[in-house]
Formats: C-alpha cells, structure tokens, sequence
C-alpha cells in the first residue's frame, strides 16, 4: 500500500509540471514575450499588411488581438532581404528610419526588399511583441524595370587598365534584357557622354579618358517598358599621354630667333592662333588651343612666354610655358560649367606673348585679342 501511495503521489506532481508547461508555451508561437513566463501581452492574432507592395502606393498594418488589459503599442516596418525568413536578424530585416505608424508609403529605396509590420503590446505585467509575414518583393506600378541597387564599376582608374561593370539588382516582370553603356565625363562625374562602341561589360580605358572620370550606365527592357540606372563615377583617370595638336605647326628651320636674342625696337608677335574643336558643341571635351609667335621680322621666336585666357573667365586658364622651336605653344584647357554654348556665339581670350623678366608694361611683348565660335549639340 505505501508503494502504491508513492507512485500515484509522483504521477500527481508529474501532471502538474506537465501542465505548467504546456500553460508557459501559450501563443508563443505567434509573439514573442518579455518580463517572465506568465508576464506580458500575447498575440492571438499575429500582425498583417493590406495593400499592394508597389512603389508610390500605400500599406496599411493591422496590429491582430492581443491578450491583456491597458495595452499600449509601439510600430515598426522593417525593410528586408528578398529571401529574408528571420526578422530578428538585422543581417536580414532592419528598422525603417520614422516608419512608426500603421500606415507606410512604399518608396524607391525597398525596391527589391520585402516589408514587414511589427508590433509591441505593452501593459503593467510587460511587453510582447510580433510581426507579420512578409509582403511579395516591392517593384513597380506596371512591372516596368527599376534599378533595386545601383549598378558598380571594378577597376583601376588608369589608362590601359580594364574596368568591369556590374548592372546592379533589377525588378520588374521577367523576362528583362540588359543593354550598357560606357560614359566619358567631367572630374565631378557630370557632363557626360557616351563613348562609341562600348556597349559591353568591360572597357579598356584610352588616352582620351584622361584626366576625366567615367560612368557605367545600364538600360533594362521588358514588355511593361525600359528603365536605367546609373554607376558612381570612378576616380579621375591618371596617365596617359597628351593627343597630338589636330593642327600643323611649322617645320623646324633656320628662320627662328630665340626671345633672348631681341633687342630695342624688336617686338613679339602673336602671328596665329587655332582652336580645336572649332566652333566648340560640349563643355565635357577640352579644347586644345595652338599659338604661334614671331617677332616684328618675320621670325619664329622660341623661349618666349605665353599667357592665355578667356574674356569673361569661362574656361580654365593653363600656366604660361614657352614657345618650342618652331615658336610654338600648345594648351589644353576646359570649358566651365557656365560655359556659353549658342550658333552664332563666340567666346573671346586675350593672348600675350613676352619674355620672361622684362617689365610688365614695357619690354618686347605683344598681345591680340581672339576668340572661338560655339554652337549648340
């Protein structure tokens, strides 16, 4: 009889722990709970979205039933991986910045992202919390192509080396097709143009990219219609040597004098300017701009100065350098931004050729007044 009283005595105590296990386990499937086993609110009903995750439209979150009484809540959206399932890990769904009311408006940043809605309960016991699942991967009205994640270049900006472009991430209706395009711009990564015949994933930088920045630009294509997007532009593109003048200067000869040789009564003259390109259609191309000197005689002066500027400023000014052999002097110089490009217009630059050590208002000098034509691209 006493081994009979102890068993069923160990079968009670058993049922009991039983009991207040399965108790502790309540709704924690669909919440998750804090401040102890029994503390806190629960959610009966787990969070849900209405609404289409489309960008420009509008989601609504319903924070389901919870247990408890006095309950206050908090809201979230979470921005998350396409194939996010765990959205306690920030490696797959983070917090979006002021998204804290039950409604959200979808923007181009969850392009490629799921969205969820999480709720906090609280009352005097403690807090509980859930989420919904998550909405179908946010693209755009019409299933158009949209860039998720901007396309990338990989490379050394230098010339020689081989950049590789990389398209980014792209939703919209499948099936999509790509097209790319490799672009020349200014330092900033502004004013850019299209190289010819680069329309692959890779591009051998030239001479002509230079001291210029490049751009990768992609193009996707469905049957709902086309989209683009753009890379950051690279560093500046060093090395490289400077193109050959487009114009001819005279041949090495006898009839050349040097600047040291003149005497009083000799003067400088600037004999012949050309620009190139002429007129000028683009502010992202330089222009190459070729001086030639010769004094009061008729002869070639080498070792003379030159200065250059445009009249208004509207290009860069390069440094004085000296006139070679033939009494030539060849500048590279770029449009500004507020650069005038009109048919009909014309840019003026002032051109002063000396030697180096004679008085500013005095000496040898001579000047003239140029200009280039513009047109519009």
């Amino acid at each position: 009889m006493k081994r009979l009283r102890t068993i069923v005595v160990l079968g009670v105590a058993f049922a009991v722990v039983a009991a207040a296990a399965v108790l502790a386990g309540v709704g924690s499937a669909s919440g998750v709970r804090t401040g102890g086993v029994a503390a806190g609110p629960t959610a009966t009903s787990p969070p849900s979205i209405s609404g289409a995750a489309i960008e420009g439209q509008t989601l609504h979150g319903d924070r389901g039933t919870w247990t408890g009484k006095g309950l206050t809540y908090k809201h979230e959206w979470l921005r998350c991986k396409a194939s996010a399932i765990n959205d306690s890990s920030s490696a797959s769904c983070t917090p979006i910045g002021g998204a804290t009311g039950t409604s959200y408006l979808v923007t181009s940043k969850d392009l490629g992202f799921r969205l969820r809605f999480r709720v906090s309960a609280s009352d005097k016991a403690g807090t509980g919390q859930a989420t919904s699942e998550a909405t179908s991967v946010v693209s755009t009205e019409g299933g158009k192509p949209a860039s998720s994640s901007q396309p990338s270049i990989s490379g050394t900006a230098t010339v020689g080396q081989t950049l590789t472009g990389s398209r980014g991430s792209w939703v919209g209706d499948e099936p999509i097709t790509y097209s790319y395009q490799w672009l020349r711009c200014d330092t900033e990564g502004n004013a850019c143009k299209a190289i010819q015949g680069t329309n692959k994933t890779s591009y051998v930088l030239v001479n002509a990219d230079s001291g210029k920045t490049v751009r990768f630009k992609v193009t996707a294509k469905n049957a709902r219609g086309t989209g683009d997007a753009f890379s950051e532009q690279t560093d500046v593109v060093q090395g490289g040597s400077t193109p050959p003048p487009t114009t001819t200067t005279p041949p090495p000869s006898g009839n050349s004098v040097a600047v040291g040789s003149l005497v009083a009564g000799d003067r400088l003259v600037v004999d012949a300017v050309s620009f190139s390109p002429n007129p000028v259609t683009s502010r992202s191309e330089p222009i190459r701009v070729t001086i030639r000197v010769k004094d009061t005689k008729g002869k070639l002066v080498r070792g003379a100065f030159v200065f250059l500027r445009s009249t208004p400023i509207l290009t860069s000014t390069p440094t004085d350098a000296q006139t070679d052999s033939n009494g030539t002097v060849v500048y590279t110089i770029q449009p500004n931004s507020d650069f005038p490009l009109k048919n009909g217009y014309s840019v003026q630059f002032f051109v002063k050729a000396y030697r180096q050590g004679d008085p500013t208002l005095a000496g040898v000098s001579g000047t003239r007044l140029v200009q280039v034509a513009t047109r519009t691209p």
